[in-house]
């Protein structure tokens, strides 16, 4: 089968499409004939050795949905011929994908399939953290970074279903009119202007209930003081670079607040967890409560032109990558 792989860790160029043997499924795996491939900011850190990957050469892509081809022992949820997404199982961006039953969800009929690569990471990372890292609730207020973006969108999306108000910020005009549209009450144009110093006006000085970070390194200090005292951040990406070492004296001079770093699988710890966040996203989406912002697809063999989109700033959406087979 074709698949990317990545002989060494390093930029987009490092990924190469190349032929390896299909993978057959072991007891308790389904073998997946794959339709699409999120990408994700994950990949990248995996491809350029941030999160490192000790076998060589390696795949990459941690999301996908496709039709079950082949079943191993003591599988009995599925069947040959369902139509299945899955998150974080890596060796996404290939034909053929194996994954373990007890990661794979059936997707609903009325959904296309290209849809579960779209949905299932981000929807449940937004599903996550605003249902359980901080569970909002009516009245709250939070700053949602990067709310153009895949996981943003959804992330503000989910947000105002729980009756929050969202403030988002970006990087464009073009992306404030996308962050609105997910839902953003208030869009904040951080070339232009000191989202800190916004955050403060538009909530009369007291600062948001909640942050939700996934740049890291470039936002980090400025969401810190975007929060109310005993206010939460969420730090749970780092688009633009890890941050730096951190004393934690400084939440408690900037008001006792909160600081976690979470991570999806482990808001994924049981079979429960996982049909409770997928079956909700695909709810709200077949409800349409929840709109996906696909920016486009690219062939497999495109896999570098779709991690330098995301890396560079020039998408304004989801991503993914469709296989010919």
């Amino acid at each position: 089968m074709k698949a990317i792989l990545v002989h060494e860790p390093g930029n987009a160029s490092a990924m190469t499409l190349g032929e390896i043997d299909t993978p057959q499924p072991k007891p308790g795996e389904v073998l997946v004939r794959v339709a699409a491939a999120g990408v994700n900011f994950i990949d990248t850190y995996h491809r350029s050795g941030l999160y490192l990957i000790p076998e060589r050469p390696f795949q990459l892509g941690v999301e996908g949905s496709g039709i079950v081809e082949g079943l191993g022992d003591g599988v009995n949820d599925f069947a040959k011929g369902d139509r299945v997404a899955w998150a974080m199982i890596r060796g996404s961006y290939a034909e053929y994908a194996v994954v373990p039953a007890s990661k794979l969800v059936k997707m609903p009929a009325e959904v296309e399939i290209t849809v579960g690569a779209q949905l299932m990471l981000q929807g449940m990372t937004a599903h996550y953290l605003t249902r359980s890292t901080c569970a909002l609730k009516e009245g709250d207020t939070c700053l949602v970074h990067a709310a153009a973006g895949g996981t943003g969108t959804l992330v503000v999306q989910m947000a105002k279903i729980a009756g929050a108000r969202v403030l988002g910020t970006v990087s464009t005009a073009q992306k404030a009119e996308q962050a609105k549209a997910a839902g953003c009450d208030e869009v904040i144009n951080y070339r232009c202007d000191d989202f800190v110093a916004e955050v403060k006006r538009l909530t009369d000085g007291r600062g948001v209930d909640t942050v939700y970070d996934g740049v890291g390194k470039s936002t980090f200090e400025g969401s810190l003081d975007c929060l109310r005292p005993r206010g939460m951040m969420v730090l749970f990406g780092a688009s633009s670079g890890p941050v730096s070492k951190f004393d934690p004296q400084v939440l408690n001079q900037k008001g006792s607040i909160y600081l976690t770093r979470p991570s999806l699988g482990h808001y994924l710890l049981d079979r429960a967890e996982l049909d409770w966040r997928a079956g909700e996203i695909f709810e709200w989406y077949r409800a349409g409560k929840l709109q996906v912002f696909f920016d486009r697809s690219h062939p497999l063999a495109d896999a570098p032109a779709a991690h330098e989109d995301m890396e560079k700033r020039r998408s304004h959406g989801k991503l993914i990558l469709t296989m010919d087979n």
